[in-house]
C-alpha cells in the first residue's frame, strides 16, 4: 500500500513522500509557494518569467545540458506557474531519481540568468502572450478573472503585460527570488517507489545551505463590485463566460459547488451538454468550471457558439440554471455526479504527477495529507438540499457577470 511520510527540516523546507512500491517511474516537484498574487503591477508576470529562466543555464550546466541529462536517461523535466505557486518538477525511472534531483536543485540554485538569455526569453513569452491574445478560449478566462479580482492580486494575469515582460532585468529576477524563493514556503514532494528517507537524505545534501525565510503573507481577497464586459476581436465564434467569484479551498461549501458544476456542466450527460449540444445543436464547447483558489474560486459556464445563436444559447443557460435553483435534483442525478468526480478522483492516481500534484497541495493548503478516502466522504456527504442552497447562492443573477468575446457588428 502506499505509505506518506513528511518532515519539516530545520531551515523550514517541507520534505513529503508518498512511497508507491508497485510503481516503476517517479515524479518529483519543487513547490514555491509564490506566484503573481507576490507581484505588483510593476512586476506583474515576473514568476512566470523566473519559471522560464530556470531552465536557462547554471553554473555548472548549460540549457542543452539540463535537457540532455534528464532525457538522455528517458526522463523529462517541465514547470508551471499559477496565481499561487511555482511548481519545477520532473518525471523518470524509479534508478534515476538521484540525478532528476541533483537537475532540478541545480537549477533552483545555481541558476545564472544571463543577461542574453533573458532578453531571448522576453521574445518567447511575448509569443506566449499573443497567443493568448489570439485565443479566445484562454483570452476570455484571463478576462473573467481580471473582472471578478479586480483590486485584488488575483486579479493579475500569470504571464505579465506586454510591457512588463520586456521590462525583466537580471537585478529585478535576483531581487524577486532573494524575496520569495524561501526555505520556509518551499515544499518538496515525491510519489513512486522512493523511500522517504532518500528524498530527505537528498534535500540535507543539496539544501543544506539554503536557510533563506520570509514572513508569512496575507491572501485575502476583498471583492469589488464586477461589470459585463464586451471584447471585439475578428474571429467567427461568439464566446461567453457565464459566472462569479465564489468559495475558495478552505470554505467547506467547495464541495457543493464542485458537485453542482458536475451536475450542470461538466461530461456529456450534464444538463447543459445535453440541452445545448444534444437537444439544440447551438454548441460544440458548453461546459461549467470551478477554479479553486485559498480565499477565493471563480464558477461560471464557458460556452462557445455562432453569432446567430447566442442570443437562444443565453436564454438556454438562464433556463437550466433557473430549474436547478428552484427544483432539487433527484438523487439518481446526484449520485452520477457524485461517482463522477470520484471516478475521476481515483483514475487520476494511476499517474505518478498527478498524486505528487494532489499531495503537494494538500500540504500547502492544509498543512497535512489529506486522503482519497477524506475526500470521498466529502463528496458523498453532499446531498439534494445542498444542491439547491449553493445553486441559489452561485447563480444568484445579482452576481453573475458575462465576458463576451464577438466579432465587431459593422455600423
Amino acid at each position: 500500500m502506499p505509505e506518506i511520510n513528511k518532515s519539516v527540516l530545520p531551515g523550514g523546507i517541507k520534505v513529503v513522500s508518498e512511497y508507491v512500491p508497485f510503481f516503476q517511474s517517479f515524479t518529483l516537484g519543487f513547490w514555491f509557494d509564490t506566484g503573481s498574487v507576490n507581484e505588483t503591477r510593476a512586476n506583474n508576470g515576473i514568476s512566470h518569467f523566473i519559471e522560464h529562466m530556470l531552465f536557462k543555464g547554471t553554473t555548472s550546466r548549460s540549457a542543452k545540458k539540463i535537457a540532455d541529462d534528464i532525457e538522455s536517461l528517458g526522463g523529462y523535466l517541465n514547470a508551471f506557474t499559477s496565481k499561487e505557486h511555482t511548481c519545477y518538477y520532473g518525471r523518470g525511472l524509479a534508478n534515476h531519481f538521484d540525478k532528476t534531483y541533483e537537475v532540478l536543485s541545480d537549477m533552483i540554485l545555481n541558476s545564472v540568468f544571463n543577461k542574453d538569455e533573458i532578453k531571448r526569453e522576453a521574445q518567447v513569452i511575448l509569443d506566449e502572450f499573443y497567443d493568448i491574445e489570439d485565443t479566445a478560449e484562454d483570452l476570455i478566462f484571463e478576462k473573467f478573472e481580471m473582472e471578478v479580482f479586480k483590486g485584488n492580486k488575483l486579479g493579475y494575469p500569470v504571464i505579465g503585460t506586454e510591457k512588463t515582460i520586456q521590462s525583466f532585468t537580471q537585478d529585478d529576477i535576483v531581487n524577486y527570488i532573494s524575496k520569495n524563493y524561501a526555505a520556509n514556503n518551499l515544499t518538496i514532494v515525491s510519489s513512486g517507489p522512493l523511500k522517504h528517507e532518500k528524498l530527505v537524505e537528498l534535500t540535507e545534501k543539496y539544501f543544506a545551505g539554503f536557510n533563506r525565510k520570509i514572513k508569512s503573507r496575507s491572501k485575502q481577497v476583498k471583492l469589488q463590485q464586477a461589470n459585463d464586459v464586451i471584447i471585439d476581436k475578428d474571429i467567427q465564434q461568439t464566446h461567453l463566460i457565464y459566472g462569479c467569484p465564489t468559495y475558495g479551498i478552505k470554505d467547506e461549501n467547495k464541495t457543493a459547488v464542485s458537485v453542482l458544476s458536475h451536475i450542470l456542466g461538466e461530461g456529456s450527460s450534464s444538463r447543459l451538454f445535453q440541452v445545448l449540444r444534444e437537444k439544440n445543436g447551438i454548441a460544440y464547447q458548453i461546459n461549467t468550471f470551478y477554479n479553486l483558489f485559498w480565499e477565493a474560486g471563480t464558477f461560471g459556464t464557458y460556452l462557445s457558439t455562432n453569432n446567430e445563436s447566442f442570443d437562444k444559447a443565453l436564454k438556454l443557460i438562464d433556463k437550466e440554471f433557473e430549474k436547478i435553483k428552484n427544483k432539487k435534483v433527484t438523487k439518481k442525478e446526484l449520485k452520477r455526479a457524485q461517482e463522477y468526480l470520484i471516478g475521476n478522483m481515483i483514475l487520476a492516481l494511476e499517474s505518478t504527477t498527478d498524486r505528487m500534484n494532489r499531495i503537494a497541495q494538500s500540504e500547502i493548503y492544509l498543512d497535512r495529507h489529506k486522503s482519497v478516502e477524506e475526500t470521498v466522504d466529502e463528496i458523498l456527504s453532499v446531498n439534494v438540499d445542498d444542491i439547491m442552497n449553493i445553486a441559489g447562492e452561485v447563480l444568484d443573477k445579482e452576481k453573475l457577470v458575462k465576458i463576451i468575446i464577438a466579432e465587431k457588428e459593422e455600423q
